[in-house]
């Protein structure tokens, strides 16, 4: 859900619910291809009534970005902000991103599928790509260290780890068998086994 204020609005929806049925929308449809009268349409409501929770269709996909780019940029904050090795702190990150997805999965997927065809696309694209830097950035000083083995570019290692991260998106069922925990135990006895410097 949304961490915009709450506003109540007409007929019965808040943003957050006003927010959640647009991001499927916008999956289903692709957003280029959604225009506000088919939100409204799908939501019940008339177009005036979607406006007075949202000022417009960027405005939708901005705070649902937010809600995907925010959680995975708090993940590598906490995992930055801790004393431990950097092989450590890649774990914590991994386990983080797998944890938002799970917990965000709609915001993720629609996320993943940005193409950057706005200033607010664009814009999200910018915070994937530093992202990816900062978690690159991360697996080379887990590297110079020697808890993960420097014979993979870091770069493509971290392309590789969250190919599979990203993914399960497109598989991952939230009324399966595992939950987030178990699910990143999975991600990670896969991913950093083949990546473990041998000792």
């Amino acid at each position: 859900m949304s961490d915009t204020p709450a506003r109540r609005g007409r007929p019965g929806y808040d943003q957050g619910q006003v927010l959640d049925v647009a991001v499927q929308v916008f999956i289903e449809h692709g957003y280029d291809a959604t225009s506000v009268s088919s939100l409204a349409e799908r939501l019940g409501l008339s177009k005036s009534a979607l406006y007075h929770h949202y000022a417009s269709k960027e405005q939708l996909l901005e705070v649902a970005l937010e809600e995907a780019l925010g959680g995975l940029e708090g993940v590598l904050r906490s995992a930055g902000s801790s004393t431990d090795g950097a092989g450590a702190r890649l774990e914590r990150v991994l386990r983080g991103a797998v944890a938002v997805l799970v917990d965000k999965l709609p915001y993720v997927t629609l996320l993943l599928r940005v193409r950057g065809n706005s200033e607010v696309e664009r814009a999200a694209l910018e915070r994937r790509r530093r992202f990816d830097r900062d978690v690159t950035a991360l697996v080379r000083v887990a590297q110079e260290e020697g808890t993960v083995r420097a014979d993979v570019d870091a770069g493509l290692a971290t392309r590789l780890l969250f190919g599979m991260v990203n993914s399960i998106v497109e598989w991952y069922r939230p009324t399966g068998a595992e939950g987030a925990a178990e699910l990143a135990d999975d991600v990670l006895r896969v991913a950093l086994d083949g990546l473990r410097a041998a000792r």
